[in-house]
C-alpha cells in the first residue's frame, strides 16, 4: 500500500469516528438551579458530551439569572475553580445585548422564532477528526441554529470525570426575528 492510499485510509477511518461520536441529550426542562443541575444523570460527568451538554443548559440560565448560572458554571469546571474576575467580565459583555445565543444551541430554535427551542430541549454534540488530539483534552462541537458553522466547547478529563475548561458558545449569530429590522 503506498502513501496515498495509507492517507485515504486514515482520512477515512478518522471521518467514521467523527460520524460515530455524536451524541444527543434531551431534556423535558432546563434546569434552573445548581441543585437541579445536579439531579440529572449528566452530572455525573463521565464523558464530555455530558458536561458539554450541560454547559450550555447553564449558559440558558446565566443568560436569565446570573448568580444560578454562575454556581453551575463553576460546579461543571471542577477542579479549575470558579469563574475569575475575567471570565465574569467576558460573559457579562457577552451577554449584554445576545442572552438568546446560548438557546440558539437547541433543536428548533433559529431567527425566525426568536431561538424559542423545541420541547421537550434537545442538543446533539459531535466530534470531529481533531476532538482528542490533545491527550486529556476533547473540543467539541455544537451546531447553533443561528450560524453557518459549529461552534466548540473544551472539557478537560481528572480521572473519570470530565470538566468544563473553555467555550466559544458566545460569540455572534444572526439576530433574532424580533431584533432584525431586514427580517
Amino acid at each position: 500500500m503506498g502513501l496515498f492510499d495509507k492517507l485515504q485510509q486514515n482520512l477515512s477511518q478518522q471521518a467514521v469516528t467523527a460520524n460515530e461520536t455524536k451524541q444527543t441529550f434531551t431534556f423535558a426542562a432546563l434546569p434552573e438551579t445548581l441543585a437541579q443541575l445536579q439531579a440529572l444523570p449528566e452530572s455525573a460527568l463521565t464523558s464530555p458530551y455530558m458536561t458539554a451538554a450541560l454547559a450550555v443548559c447553564s449558559l440558558c440560565v446565566y443568560a436569565v439569572d446570573k448568580q444560578n448560572g454562575e454556581e453551575m458554571l463553576n460546579f461543571l469546571r471542577g477542579p479549575k475553580g470558579p469563574l475569575s474576575n475575567y471570565d465574569k467580565s467576558f460573559l457579562k459583555d457577552r451577554f449584554l445585548d445576545q442572552q438568546y445565543v446560548p438557546f440558539s444551541y437547541f433543536a428548533g430554535a433559529v431567527p425566525s422564532n426568536d431561538y424559542r427551542p423545541d420541547e421537550p430541549y434537545q442538543i446533539t454534540i459531535f466530534a470531529d477528526p481533531y476532538t482528542f488530539s490533545n491527550e486529556g483534552y476533547a473540543k467539541l462541537n455544537i451546531n447553533s441554529g443561528g450560524a453557518d458553522n459549529p461552534r466548540q466547547i473544551v472539557l478537560r478529563s481528572k480521572g473519570d470525570k470530565w470538566y468544563l475548561w473553555d467555550q466559544f458558545l458566545i460569540v455572534g449569530i444572526r439576530k433574532p426575528a424580533s431584533q432584525d429590522p431586514w427580517a
